[in-house]
This record gives C-alpha cells, structure tokens and sequence, in this order.
C-alpha cells in the first residue's frame, strides 16, 4: 500500500538539525514551517523554511520548550506533522500525546516507547528480559545499607547512576566500601536537582571499556533494522568528542550480536523512527547502556 508523503511539516528546533531536516523535506517536495524566538529571528532556519513563526522570546523555556507555543504554532499553520530534531521537547513524552490529541503526526518515537526508555532501570530491565546483555546491577537503591550488601554481592568497583537522567550527571564510581555512603547521598542529591527524581542504582563498573552504539530506524509496523555502529570512545566528562564508523574494535560477528540485541531492545520497547543502542564494550563482550529515543545529534 502506498502512502502518502505530509504536504507540510513543522520542525520544531532550529540551527543545523532544523536546517537539515528542511532540506530533507524540499527534496520530498513538502512544504516546511520554522519556529523562532526573539534571539533567533534572523536565524539561517527561517530562511530555509517556506513560512515561519515566532513562538516566544530568547529564554528557550519562553519559546522552543513551551510545548503549547509549538502546538499553536502547528495548529496555526495548518502543518500535518513535526519534526522535533533533538534537544529541547525531543524526549518528552507529552510531545507526542499532544500531537496524537491534535491530529498531527509526530515524526519520531510514541510516547509508550519514550515511557519505557526514559527511564534507565525500566529499560535495562526491558532489555534483560528480551535477551539483551546487561552488567550485573540492582533495582532502585533505597538506603546505605541495602547499597553496601549490593555492593558487596556484585563486587567492587561499582558505579551508582540516577535512574532518570543522562549525560553523566550525578554518576558515582565506588572503588571501596567506605566512599559509598556519602557517594550515594551526592548521586541521590545531584539526580534530584537536575532531573527531579533521586532515584539511584548500582551496575558494576567496568574499567576502560569502549563505548559503541548501534544506529537504528523503525517503522509503525514493527520493522526494526539497524545501520552499523559508531565508536564513541573518545570523550571528555562523558560527552563525545570524536565518533568513528565502523569501529576499529568491533569484529563481523560482535557486530552481528550487538545488533541483534539493539533490534531486540527496540522492538521490545515498541519503537518507531530513527534511534540509538548504547553499549559499553570490554573484553570481547558488550552490555547495554541505554537507548536515546531520538535523532542522534551525531546522525550520519
């Protein structure tokens, strides 16, 4: 059956996402709608766009974050989707509730996939139970004592890690048992600040691994490939700094398994449009990280 392509869309972003989603578009022949605040009015994106919008002043929370303003703005000019690029509400989940309440189609993840990925206990387990390899770790911590009995079962050096963010936030490497109390308080606190949630748990840590995430894309009908790896070792702070495809250190056969087990995930999450595995690698064996429900930034 042959579908019909959107006669408009809306990115809601700017800068080079925005702009290259627009000229993805062109080539389809659909017609493109930006959204700009008051810092971004002669931004390169309003001019690639065939019809653009002010949602809002320079404070991204006042524009770019307002789920509202965007909805408006795509009511407003009459587009038939969004693209949400990356950043900013790419990851919330009450995007696309709001686009499925509109009429309008969110050209990314469903919300029930976003619910099951967001949170990192929820989708390492999901991951566990569809055969996908996981380091040995435990539920949500609640207290010192349950964290130093885990500690002791899984073996030091341990790592706690917030259950509802990313990007290294709050993560803790304990290589003895007396450092474990006061880094569970300062993970739980940091999560708390920046994410809201304090919840932590522990994984044991694996010392020096290489860090590999395996591109995929989806469709709404269950097909779920993937598009190799990228090598995502080299970083600073846990954000990367230079990706390289395919990756030195992953052998046919690794690639084969790992993704395998990144289509698993995916699929098991119900998961639809462009995304990302991540996995830690170490030894010959790989272990699940996390999936970003999202265009990556560093999209090939």
């Amino acid at each position: 059956m042959k579908h019909r392509l959107f006669k408009k869309v809306l990115v809601a972003n700017r800068g080079e996402i925005a702009v290259r989603v627009m000229r993805a578009c062109h080539e389809l022949a659909i017609s493109t709608v930006a959204v700009y605040s008051d810092a971004d009015r002669d931004a390169i994106h309003t001019r690639y766009a065939g019809e653009s919008i002010h949602i809002g002043g320079a404070a991204p929370t006042e524009s770019y974050l307002d789920l509202d303003r965007v909805m408006k703005a795509a009511k407003d000019s009459g587009a038939e989707a969004i693209h949400p690029g990356y950043g900013f509400l790419s990851e919330r989940k009450a995007f696309p509730e709001a686009c499925a309440a509109a009429g309008i189609a969110f050209i990314g993840p469903p919300a029930s996939a976003m619910d099951k990925l967001g949170d990192k206990l929820g989708a390492r387990e999901l991951a566990r139970q569809h055969g996908v390899p996981v380091t040995p770790g435990t539920e949500a911590i609640g207290d010192a004592k349950a964290a130093l009995e885990a500690a002791r079962t899984i073996g030091l050096p341990v790592i706690i890690k917030p259950s509802g963010g990313g990007g290294g936030i709050g993560m803790k490497v304990v290589e003895r048992e007396e450092d474990l109390r006061p880094a569970l308080e300062s993970a739980a606190n940091a999560a708390r600040s920046a994410f809201g949630d304090a919840t932590v748990y522990l994984e044991k840590y694996v010392r020096n691994p290489r860090h590999v995430e395996i591109q995929v894309i989806a469709d709404q009908h269950g097909h779920v490939v993937h598009l190799g790896e990228r090598e995502c070792s080299i970083q600073r702070r846990h954000q990367k700094i230079l990706e390289e495809s395919p990756s030195p250190a992953v052998t046919p056969e690794i690639r084969r398994r790992m993704g395998a087990a990144a289509v698993a995930a995916c699929r098991a999450a119900g998961y639809q449009n462009a995304g990302t595995v991540e996995f830690i690698f170490s030894e010959g064996e790989f272990y699940f990280l996390e999936v970003n429900a999202r265009l990556q930034v560093e999209h090939p």
